[in-house]
């Protein structure tokens, strides 16, 4: 049938009749008249803001699209910011190092930004840019979900690097939700997206009033009172630690946050079990000894033997 033919069978219009002030504009919205929003129950109401466009180093927050047992644990600090709209805009790099590097992101809703907050970004290297030193005594004694991918690792190959640099980061954060539950003091674990860990940002404030990383204990001069309380609130920790089958496998004043009068210990991807690694015993002797050296240079008697017998009296 020829278009002329169409045209003459009024049944098969060629073009549909609209009415007049019809619009094929899929974007248009009629926004009806204030009384006209009388009978309208509230609860289906809602008020839509539009957000512009990403910019460089910035993404959407990932908060709701990992699952929720790779965010933090309950209840959640105030601090954290929830919203879908929220962006996430990178700061720069905080530290870098042999296995991860650790950058600064701003997590904050444009339409509410003093809810916004600043945290620390650890992400482990990619398998060709990093390697774990004595990786092998720290994992024994651990098990992987799937055979095959415990294969692969051992075998060194490129899927096994990938997998592992995945499982150093899946560590890290059971352990810093794990302490986290037990008290001990470690940063606020906020989420874990592959090899990406959100935590919290353990900050001072300076003699000017401005926010900064806070410092190493190794960067340190504490008073001989303030030392003392470190040392004790390190004891309390280890005991803690002990009293639930953990080690911390690489402590010392390197890996341990000074804000003011407290003390916060980072970096727990090779956290060992005390009795099911046959080298916890070992690892938690050389923490007690890193620790008391430390403590000794600075002018504290303290003996790690004894650390190490009294931290023994609480694993047993």
């Amino acid at each position: 049938m020829s278009h002329d033919d169409l045209s003459q069978h009024p049944q098969h219009p060629q073009h549909p009749v609209f009415p007049d002030d019809f619009s094929t504009d899929a974007y248009r919205h009629h926004v009806p008249p204030p009384d006209e929003l009388g009978d309208v129950d509230e609860r289906f109401v809602f008020d839509f803001r539009a957000y512009d466009d990403l910019g460089d180093g910035q993404r959407w927050s990932t908060w709701l699209s990992v699952e929720p047992l790779c965010r933090g644990p309950e209840p959640l600090p105030d601090w954290v910011v929830t919203s879908q709209g929220a962006i996430d805009t990178e700061l720069g790099v905080l530290k870098t190092g042999k296995e991860a590097d650790v950058h600064l992101v701003e997590r904050a809703d444009p339409r509410d930004p003093t809810a916004g907050v600043v945290m620390a970004a650890k992400r482990y290297r990619s398998p060709e840019h990093r390697s774990f030193h004595r990786s092998a005594s720290y994992t024994e004694g651990r098990s992987m979900k799937r055979s095959r991918d415990e294969r692969a690792v051992k075998r060194k190959s490129t899927f096994g690097r990938q997998v592992a640099a995945g499982e150093w980061a899946v560590s890290e954060w059971g352990a810093l939700v794990r302490f986290w539950e037990l008290g001990l003091p470690v940063p606020y674990p906020v989420q874990i997206d592959g090899t990406e860990i959100l935590m919290e940002w353990i900050t001072v404030v300076d003699e000017e009033g401005s926010v900064q990383t806070a410092p190493r204990l190794a960067q340190t001069r504490p008073s001989p009172e303030l030392l003392a309380a470190y040392f004790e609130q390190l004891t309390d920790a280890l005991a803690t630690m002990v009293q639930n089958g953990l080690v911390h496998g690489d402590l010392s004043a390197y890996n341990i946050l000074a804000a003011g009068e407290r003390l916060v210990v980072i970096d727990l991807p090779q956290i060992v079990d005390l009795v099911g690694n046959l080298n916890g015993m070992a690892f938690l002797q050389r923490d007690c000894a890193n620790i008391c050296g430390w403590f000794r240079s600075r002018g504290l008697d303290v003996d790690e033997h004894v650390l190490f017998a009294e931290l023994m009296a609480h694993a047993f």
